[in-house]
């Protein structure tokens, strides 16, 4: 049986062109772009280290794996009954003394934050909603567990897993999340009242 001497011609894929330099025969040199993160320092320093390293064994693993920097912890602050009485964005909906502390202090500290809402569940601060009248006080056992797992529901879908959670809310607003989110969570206000939280609150942002 005979065997063709001509190969099919091979397939090249698409390159994107970012430069030509003529070579030895006068053609093109072509290289194609690929996105990549910028190398930090001490990774570059760890890579230069394992260049120079005679042998494998003698490069120290952890300088070569740089860790991810931990993410910023989130802040869950409640809703309350004092609205405007038109449609604004979240941060700005809800008037009460406690709220407006409650989000100059979350805001100085840099860290993201949600608005837990007894009508709309988890909502962004730029959220433009509606006043509404509704709080988890006034629902029943089972309607706090329905607003809790649609809470949770939306927390794994835009909070990352391992972010730390600190949640600024009544026991009625914590209750039905607080079994799933314990281990990353925090209640720094937890038995205080409402005149002790308006001063841990100012306290606090003072503090940052």
């Amino acid at each position: 049986m005979t065997r063709h001497c001509i190969r099919e011609p091979r397939y090249i894929p698409p390159v994107h062109v970012i430069g030509e330099q003529p070579d030895l025969f006068g053609g093109p040199t072509i290289s194609h772009a690929t996105e990549r993160k910028p190398v930090g320092a001490k990774a570059l320093r760890a890579i230069t280290k394992w260049a120079i390293t005679p042998w494998l064994g003698d490069v120290d693993r952890e300088s070569v794996l740089e860790k991810a920097p931990a993410p910023l912890p989130v802040y869950l602050v409640a809703c309350v009954a004092a609205k405007l009485d038109h449609a604004a964005e979240a941060r700005d909906l809800y008037i009460s003394p406690w709220f407006r502390k409650a989000r100059a202090y979350v805001e100085r500290t840099g860290s993201p934050w949600l608005i837990l809402s007894a009508k709309h569940g988890l909502i962004a601060p730029g959220a433009v909603i509606e006043p509404y009248d509704a709080t988890l006080g006034t629902m029943c056992a089972h309607a706090r567990r329905l607003w809790g797992a649609r809470v949770l529901d939306e927390l794994a879908r835009v909070v990352d897993a391992a972010a730390p959670l600190i949640v600024l809310a009544g026991r009625s607003y914590r209750d039905p999340l607080w079994p799933s989110i314990a281990p990353r969570a925090a209640a720094p206000m937890e038995g205080l009242a409402v005149g002790e939280q308006l001063a841990w609150l100012s306290r606090a942002a003072a503090e940052i």
